[in-house]
């Protein structure tokens, strides 16, 4: 009888939801001739700690308790001081060396762990696609563009969560989520500063600039309060409407106020937060405000007037080691829609 594989046992392994990928600290610890591998260590500190016995330890890497004390002592031989102490009516604890060690690869896992959930979402989506020959859906955290939500409405295969440019950022950074579409004005992300500034290539992202969109002041139809500048909103007369804290188009608005050197407490109404270009247009459409900034797209649609205030980039940024073709359409579509819409332009080669 051959031992023949049925290619759906495969998909059935992958469609629901058995298939898992965990990654850790690993690396060593050599100290003259002899060498540690860290993910042992971890686990030994662990397990003591947790259970306060070597049988502990010997469970946790189904041992008998005779190797975990071999192992153990072989451990305190490389380092050259002992790891752990018994003590009558406690069990075995961690010395204070044992502990110090313990606590700095702890530290180091920490640290590493948001990169660590990054790259397990990575290597699940090339495993399930080798498997299944399909991708599960990704997850994109991003900041409101009618362009890029008019164009994911359309397609499938990726999970929209629309918040602010700082929110999306933080979402990729901590690996909640396999993408991030953001802004941050009329400026770079390096020279925006944190959390712009930490995606970057040397940190094992790519950052690609989806397009340009003009963004500027959405103002009521026929502009009867004769608004033309940023200054112009802190007359008394005029009612302003807000994007909420975190934004990127809440973060350029106060650049633009410091730059005039307008006080926030002298706009009336900028305490008034809407979270989409879409819903600040609307305010303003139904009467409530008198102005507020968005893009043009946003101020077409509801037949408002538009004073420009300049063009921004509109970025997307996914960890090097994802390969996700869903992603890859996404960003032709918006690009080659974007070339034929107002108040929008394609980046040229080599724009930042």
């Amino acid at each position: 009888m051959s031992d023949s594989f049925d290619p759906t046992d495969r998909n059935r392994t992958a469609e629901h939801g058995e298939l898992a990928v965990t990654l850790g600290l690993g690396g060593t610890v050599r100290i003259g001739a002899n060498t540690l591998a860290v993910s042992d260590l971890t686990v030994m500190f662990e397990a003591i700690a947790r259970s306060g016995s070597v049988q502990g330890f010997a469970d946790a890497l189904g041992l008998s308790y005779r190797a975990a004390w071999a192992r153990l002592q072989a451990y305190e031989a490389a380092l050259g001081r002992p790891l752990v102490r018994k003590t009558r009516g406690h069990g075995t604890a961690l010395t204070e060396f044992g502990a110090a060690l313990a606590e700095a690869f702890s530290a180091a896992t920490f640290g590493l762990e948001a990169g660590f959930v990054r790259e397990t979402r990575s290597v699940e989506q090339r495993l399930r696609r080798l498997l299944t020959g399909r991708a599960g859906a990704l997850t994109l955290a991003a900041s409101h563009d009618p362009l890029v939500v008019q164009v994911l409405s359309e397609g499938d295969g990726i999970e929209l969560s629309v918040m602010g440019s700082r929110a999306a950022l933080g979402r990729l950074l901590e690996g909640s989520a396999d993408a991030a579409g953001f802004h941050c004005g009329a400026q770079g992300p390096a020279e925006a500063g944190p959390p712009f500034s930490d995606v970057h290539a040397g940190a094992g992202f790519v950052l690609t600039p989806l397009f340009e969109r003009e963004q500027g002041l959405l103002l009521a139809p026929g502009n009867p309060r004769g608004i033309r500048s940023v200054t112009d909103l802190a007359r008394e007369d005029v009612r302003y409407v807000n994007r909420q804290k975190g934004s990127g188009t809440r973060d350029w608005f106060d650049r633009m106020l410091a730059e005039a050197a307008l006080s926030p407490s002298a706009i009336r109404g900028y305490a008034v937060e809407e979270f989409t270009h879409q819903a600040v247009a609307a305010v303003i459409a139904c009467g409530a405000a008198d102005a507020g900034l968005g893009v043009r797209a946003a101020a077409e649609r509801l037949g408002l007037d538009f004073v420009t205030l300049g063009w921004e980039t509109y970025y997307l940024a996914v960890s090097r080691s994802l390969d996700a073709p869903a992603l890859a359409d996404l960003i032709g579509a918006v690009r080659t829609r974007a070339a034929h819409m107002s108040g929008y332009r394609v980046v040229l080669d080599g724009a930042d």
